[in-house]
């Protein structure tokens, strides 16, 4: 039984999480204002920061060691989803189909949001799991999550926002979407934290 729930956790944490950030970084290609704000935030915040919550699943599941492996897969597959996007782009298109320049437009853009995401995201996610494994020992799940994604999504933040934007936007628009990811991040974050409390901890506390 304890192979089986392993399996199960262990595939729905991980899939959940490259999933996510795959989604995250082709809504990014979109700036929006946050409602009840003046603030532009990219579209992929309004996903992205439950990737954090469930790297913390994949950790509990299956361990440090493992959860740095996924980590590390998602960076690996955002390039490769960049990589067709560019391909599929360069390939000519078919007389009948007339959606060239939005194609081009909306997506092949996606490469510096991608490089930029997998960047911030390898960085921050290691970070986040360094400091999971550090404060779970001390403080248990909830507050693990918490502090471990809050010092996470401040690199995240600034890291992404200055590679994905910096130079393409005015100034003061990369420091408001920095300043509503961070805000943001953190909201999802306090939200989503109580959750780490579904998932059973399969591993042994060391390899946490």
């Amino acid at each position: 039984m304890k192979n089986i729930n392993f399996t199960r956790y262990a595939l729905i944490s991980s899939s959940c999480y490259v999933a996510f950030q795959l989604i995250a970084n082709i809504l990014s290609s979109k700036i929006t204002i946050l409602p009840f704000t003046s603030l532009a935030i990219d579209g992929g915040t309004i996903i992205y920061p439950l990737t954090f919550t469930l790297r913390d699943f994949v950790h509990k599941t299956i361990g440090k060691k493992e959860a740095r492996t996924v980590v590390i897969l998602a960076a690996a597959v955002n390039l490769m989803m960049v990589a067709l996007f560019w391909l599929v782009g360069k390939m000519p298109s078919d007389s009948s189909w007339h959606y060239q320049e939005a194609y081009n437009a909306i997506l092949l853009p996606v490469w510096r949001i991608t490089i930029g995401s997998i960047i911030a995201q390898v960085i921050s996610e290691l970070i986040d799991t360094e400091a999971f494994s550090f404060f779970y020992k001390r403080l248990g799940d909830v507050k693990s999550v918490i502090a471990s994604n809050t010092i996470a999504l401040v690199f995240d933040s600034i890291i992404f926002s200055l590679i994905a934007f910096f130079g393409a936007l005015p100034w003061g628009v990369v420091f408001q979407i920095t300043i509503a990811n961070i805000a943001i991040k953190f909201f999802v974050s306090i939200l989503s934290s109580p959750f780490i409390r579904l998932i059973p901890k399969i591993v042994d506390e060391g390899e946490i």
